[in-house]
C-alpha cells in the first residue's frame, strides 16, 4: 500500500518475519556454531542478534527507548529459537500496527525518523540476516524475491555507494554482484556480504 510520500513497509514486514520465522523453525542443534555471510555472528549469535534486535523494534513501536537495550537474546535453549522469535514478531507487528506510527517520529540507531522510515530498515534488516541463515543452512527454503527488492530499495536509499563500517554504518564497503544476480546477491552485495564458500 502507498499511502502519501511513502510506501508502507508493515505488509512487507509481516511477510519478511513470516518468512524468517519459517527458516528459524528449521535450525538444528548441531547447526549453531555455522559460520555465517555476516562474520560477526556464528548462527546462534546471528539467531540471538535477530531475536534481541526484534525485541528492539517492539520497545521503538510501543514509544519506548528501544536504543537502551541491546540487541541480543540471552539464555535461550538451544531448541528455542523459533519460541523465542515468534513472541518477540507477534510483539512488533502490534506495536507497529497503528496508522499513526508510521508518521511519528521515532529514535533509531541511525538517527531520529519517521516511523515509516524506520520500520523500512528494519525490514532491510531482518530481510538480509534471513539470507545469511539461509546461507549457513544451504537455503532449505525458497525465499520471496519481492522483499529482497523492497529490502534493496531501501538500502540503496539510505546508505551510500562507498562508506566506512562503524558503529554508526554495520556493513562492510559495497562489493560488485555477479552479473544476473537476483535480488537477495545483490542486497547482500551492497551491505558487503560475501556469500560463505566464495572470496
Amino acid at each position: 500500500m502507498t499511502t502519501t510520500g511513502y510506501t508502507d513497509p508493515r505488509p512487507f514486514y509481516i511477510r519478511a518475519t513470516e518468512q524468517a520465522a519459517a527458516l528459524i523453525k528449521t535450525v538444528r542443534p548441531e547447526q549453531l556454531d555455522r559460520p555465517t555471510p555476516c562474520t560477526e555472528f556464528d548462527v546462534r549469535g546471528l539467531l540471538s542478534h535477530v531475536v534481541g534486535g526484534t525485541r528492539r523494534i517492539a520497545v521503538v513501536g510501543e514509544g519506548g527507548d528501544g536504543l537502551a537495550l541491546e540487541p541480543v537474546a540471552e539464555g535461550v535453549a538451544d531448541d528455542g529459537w523459533p519460541a523465542a522469535y515468534d513472541e518477540v514478531r507477534v510483539r512488533v507487528l502490534k506495536a507497529w500496527e497503528a496508522d499513526e506510527r508510521m508518521t511519528t517520529a521515532v529514535r533509531v540507531p541511525w538517527g531520529e525518523v519517521p516511523g515509516h522510515a524506520a520500520l523500512s530498515g528494519y525490514v532491510m534488516e531482518i530481510v538480509t540476516h534471513t539470507w545469511d541463515l539461509a546461507e549457513s543452512l544451504g537455503h532449505p527454503l525458497e525465499l520471496d524475491p519481492e522483499l529482497a527488492e523492497f529490502a534493496l530499495a531501501t538500502a540503496r536509499r539510505v546508505l551510500p555507494d562507498s562508506r566506512p563500517r562503524d558503529e554508526e554504518t554495520p556493513f562492510d564497503a559495497r562489493r560488485e554482484a555477479a552479473e544476473g544476480a537476483g535480488a537477495y546477491e545483490q542486497l547482500a552485495a551492497w551491505l558487503g556480504r560475501t556469500p560463505l564458500g566464495r572470496v
